[in-house]
């Protein structure tokens, strides 16, 4: 039997789980959503691409201020549940392609703007996609991040990642800001903006998202509570094992 790939779990955890991160709170708002809507409303004339769209929130928000929207993922299933809701709510201007974040399908320069949301965490080379979305951006088009951030300091790193990869076999990694900002600029953007805030999670919910098996769950809670008192800290760890970790968004432009 084939040994499965990165790309083969990614598109079994999410598949599997397409309509819980419809419904998913922590996915359907934010104020990472509220400075995309502000940001888009200005480029009504825009071709903009969803990468790795998910459930599809970043497309739902982007197709009522740009002229055309791509929603682009891995999982089939992804894409169905964003099909379906685009139709439920009229929004017309919303079309959905499926493919890899190395490898995309798109012709040079074919995009004003590229947002990727909780995406890149997962992408098995991160390098090479932005080489891909630079390519497949216009010159002086846009790319904005929102993702989950480490935060850097190596004890709360690692105790990030664990908890992160035991929940999601298909998480790749967390990068730190300035890993971040490293990847950015080496594929050809230039930083315009960086926003933080704080992200909480509630235990229950996260896991259930993902249907983390038992014994994984059981690992996580026994790896929560040995923690040392600065990681419990600056997690804001609860205990019923919620806690509350940092997100960012990178708005970057192309350079020319």
């Amino acid at each position: 039997m084939a040994m499965a790939t990165h790309h083969d779990h990614v598109k079994q955890q999410f598949g599997e789980q397409a309509n819980a991160y419809l419904t998913s709170k922590v996915h359907a708002q934010g104020p990472d959503l509220q400075y995309l809507s502000n940001l888009l409303a200005n480029y009504p004339d825009a071709q903009l691409l969803d990468m790795g769209c998910g459930a599809g929130h970043v497309s739902f928000i982007a197709a009522q201020h740009v002229k055309h929207v791509i929603a682009y993922d891995l999982s089939d299933e992804m894409l169905s549940v964003v099909s379906q809701t685009a139709k439920e709510r009229g929004l017309n201007n919303l079309t959905t392609v499926q493919g890899y974040a190395e490898q995309q399908p798109f012709a040079d320069s074919q995009f004003d703007i590229v947002a990727s949301r909780y995406s890149a965490h997962h992408w098995h080379d991160v390098g090479k996609s932005l080489c891909e979305l630079h390519r497949i951006t216009k010159p002086n088009g846009k790319l904005i991040i929102m993702d989950v951030v480490s935060p850097g300091h190596p004890v709360l790193d690692i105790w990030l990642q664990t908890i992160e990869a035991l929940r999601d076999t298909s998480h790749v990694r967390d990068y730190t800001p300035g890993e971040w900002l490293t990847f950015l600029t080496e594929a050809g953007f230039t930083i315009n903006n960086i926003a933080r805030h704080r992200l909480t999670l509630s235990f229950d919910t996260w896991v259930k998202r993902m249907r983390t098996p038992t014994r994984l769950v059981e690992a996580i809670r026994a790896y929560q509570v040995t923690a040392a008192s600065d990681t419990q800290n600056y997690f804001e760890l609860q205990p019923d094992g919620s806690f509350t970790t940092d997100m960012m968004v990178i708005e970057t432009s192309k350079i020319v």
